[in-house]
């Protein structure tokens, strides 16, 4: 197929601010995992689909297959739907408190 780029689960974008790998970056409705460090403007690879420990609310609670959303403004991955964006799934549960938690992303651009 000529017009195939490529499979989506890894794209390349230019870095919303300074990243290092493994951070969340997001840029407008797509969201990913930084495979490497860039700097504000370079190109990092993001990974859409997986399995990570990302940042979470502290004072939240997440039961396995919870929905699990973005916080943009603090940089953290809440339950909380209002104001921010759907990411994925939560795939183990999380105590309050807690600093992290587990979460598939789906790849889904929302």
């Amino acid at each position: 197929m000529r017009n195939y780029l490529q499979d989506g689960d890894t794209l390349t974008v230019a870095a919303p601010a300074a990243v290092a790998s493994g951070d969340p970056v997001q840029i407008g409705s797509i969201f990913g995992v930084a495979m490497a460090d860039a700097a504000l403007g370079a190109d990092v690879a993001i990974v859409r689909e997986g399995v990570f420990t990302l940042p979470k609310v502290s004072a939240q609670a997440w039961a396995v297959g919870a929905k699990i959303y973005w916080d943009a403004t603090n940089k953290v991955c809440t339950s909380t739907a209002t104001g921010n964006t759907l990411i994925g799934t939560a795939t183990a549960a999380a105590a309050n408190p807690s600093a992290t938690g587990t979460v598939l992303l789906d790849g889904t651009v929302r």
